[in-house]
């Protein structure tokens, strides 16, 4: 698509003069007379996995004292599928210590974040990062992220074959660019005319927004693959793997006050052979490269493009890129996106132990020495760890002989005790005091919000329903709060959107329960609805289900009436 150049985004003209991503970054990071780098720059650093933040809980203090923001940095380490090996998580462990504010956080994307990097500390951050076999690149920007996998190896024979298409998918829609290796890691600069670097599949400007990737392995959906930009189900008849229905055009973020921005859920586009994966991916990225709206970014996310033009129009295209038509797609089902907790054997006769972690964020505090004990366990493991997109940890492939080992090791440091079944299922993103788009806490507040829930829940005698929360401090949707059960969504501080009606397994967006809406009136509405749940539930219905049944809130059919509030 051809955009009249002055009705670009802004950002479009800085991804295209930057020299593929280079920028003046390089400089930037010698200036010592500030902890930031320039607005340009900090636009080009999140093609390299880096977020410019600062504390705003020091702002006003700062202003009044006439110093700059606290500047720091958010870097993000690239793990496709979620799979990464003790080793690189005791490396992951001292970089966490030497190089940041000494927590690890897990992401809703199966990824690391190290927070409260400085300047001077980059450059070092993201080598040690590299030398331990991970990257950075690509982890935010406008480009395919991290490639998300279901981490749960016990589902089948088969996923190990699937968790490699996802490194697959990666590695083949990695930026190319050099910018990277000459930033970071001193490689060899490339000094001649910008032309002679190449992205085959992204072109100078990338794509118009951020682009995400699942890959998931029914009958769990723990990536929450409807929420994806592009998602490939894994289709499995008699412990084999047939190939891959192909879903498009799912993205959670929208904008207050906004109603041309909206939430939706991805549309299968067909069936795909696993020969055929790479090319359906490249393809797809290349149709929103070419289609997708690089004059307004709030409008720039695929799910737009495909909302816009109808989904047999991306099927005609991605055909006529291919040669043909995919075939049709197989039917799947889905039970639910949450994590399977404790301990499970798999096929092969090791064992997994699926632990729980409160908004991903993996420290030692007064209450719990977590990173201390996730460090001891990853000296002993001979398996590997795996990321959940539900911020957990799995420690995965324990052989049986070492099982009493780390169990041990979680006895000793208290990681069996018992959890309820919402906490386990709530999810928030960071939010304050790092992020500068929060309008309202989460990471923060929302262990305190399910404590409250907890004890509505124990009031009705509901305790042991696991009912699924999320909470965003915007509405740009990290943790996935439109497809929850219960949603919370920053409006303000101490004020949020609610939302309900969400399905256990992610194939159904919430709606708008009530607007603005501070804690207590938070608490006034959960006691109402748990409380008519608790007595007019039918067997197994689930929450979400319960409140769509009696008309709390509708059932969402598209996206653009999920902010739509049922007046009664």
């Amino acid at each position: 698509m051809t955009e009249n150049k002055n009705q670009l985004e802004a950002v479009e003209h800085i991804k295209s003069d930057s020299n593929y991503l280079r920028g003046t970054i390089a400089k930037e990071l010698l200036n010592d007379i500030t902890g930031s780098i320039t607005e340009n720059d900090t636009q080009l650093t999140k093609f390299h996995g880096i977020y410019q933040q600062d504390d705003r809980d020091l702002r006003k203090e700062r202003t009044q004292q006439k110093l700059e923001p606290l500047y720091s940095f958010m870097i993000r380490a690239r793990v496709p599928g979620g799979i990464c090996t003790p080793q690189q998580w005791i490396a992951i462990d001292d970089m966490a210590d030497t190089y940041a504010n000494g927590s690890i956080r897990i992401t809703t994307r199966q990824a690391f974040q190290f927070h409260g990097v400085i300047k001077t500390k980059l450059k070092s951050t993201v080598a040690a990062i590299n030398q331990h076999l991970m990257d950075t690149i690509a982890a935010c920007g406008d480009v395919n992220r991290n490639v998300m996998c279901t981490a749960n190896p016990e589902l089948s024979t088969v996923h190990q074959e699937v968790y490699e298409v996802a490194q697959a998918i990666s590695d083949h829609l990695t930026p190319q660019t050099s910018a990277y290796h000459e930033i970071w890691l001193d490689g060899e600069k490339v000094i001649t005319e910008p032309a002679q670097d190449h992205e085959p599949i992204y072109g100078k400007t990338y794509l118009p927004r951020k682009f995400k990737t699942a890959v998931v392995i029914p009958p769990d959906n723990d990536v929450d693959v409807l929420a994806h930009d592009l998602g490939f189900v894994a289709v499995i008849r008699n412990q084999k793997l047939l190939g891959f229905n192909v879903t498009v055009g799912g993205g959670m973020g929208s904008t207050h006050g906004d109603p041309k921005t909206f939430p939706l859920l991805a549309h299968t586009l067909g069936f795909c052979t696993e020969e055929q994966v790479l090319s359906v991916a490249e393809n797809i990225v290349k149709i929103q490269r070419d289609f997708g709206d690089r004059t307004n970014r709030k409008h720039a996310r695929f799910k737009y493009t495909v909302d816009d033009h109808g989904i047999d129009w991306i099927r005609d295209q991605l055909a006529e890129r291919m040669g043909s038509h995919l075939k049709s797609a197989y039917e799947v089902e889905f039970i639910h996106n949450g994590d399977r907790f404790g301990w499970r054997e798999n096929q092969d006769g090791s064992w997994n132990y699926t632990l729980f972690i409160a908004n991903g964020r993996v420290i030692d505090n007064d209450h719990l020495a977590l990173k201390t004990a996730l460090r001891e366990i990853a000296a002993a493991h001979i398996g590997d760890f795996r990321l959940t997109a539900n911020q957990n940890l799995i420690i995965a492939k324990v052989p049986s002989k070492q099982k009493p080992v780390i169990n041990q090791l979680l006895e000793k440091h208290q990681l069996t005790s018992a959890i309820s079944a919402t906490r386990k299922l709530s999810m928030a993103c960071v939010a304050f005091p790092t992020c500068t788009l929060a309008m309202a806490e989460a990471e923060r507040y929302l262990p305190d919000l399910i404590s409250e829930i907890e004890v509505i829940q124990q009031k009705h005698g509901i305790h042991d329903r696991g009912i699924m929360v999320r909470m965003t401090g915007c509405p740009n949707g990290c943790a996935r709060p439109f497809i929850a059960e219960i949603g919370f969504v920053g409006k303000a501080l101490g004020r949020y959107n609610m939302y309900l009606g969400g399905a256990i397994n992610g194939n159904r967006l919430n709606q708008l329960y009530e607007e603005n809406i501070n804690e207590a009136r938070i608490l006034e509405n959960l006691d109402q609805l748990l409380g008519h749940y608790s007595k007019e539930a039918e067997k197994n219905e689930s929450f979400g289900d319960f409140v769509i049944r009696l008309g709390y809130v509708k059932k969402v059919k598209h996206g653009s009436e999920v902010n739509l509030k049922i007046i009664s």
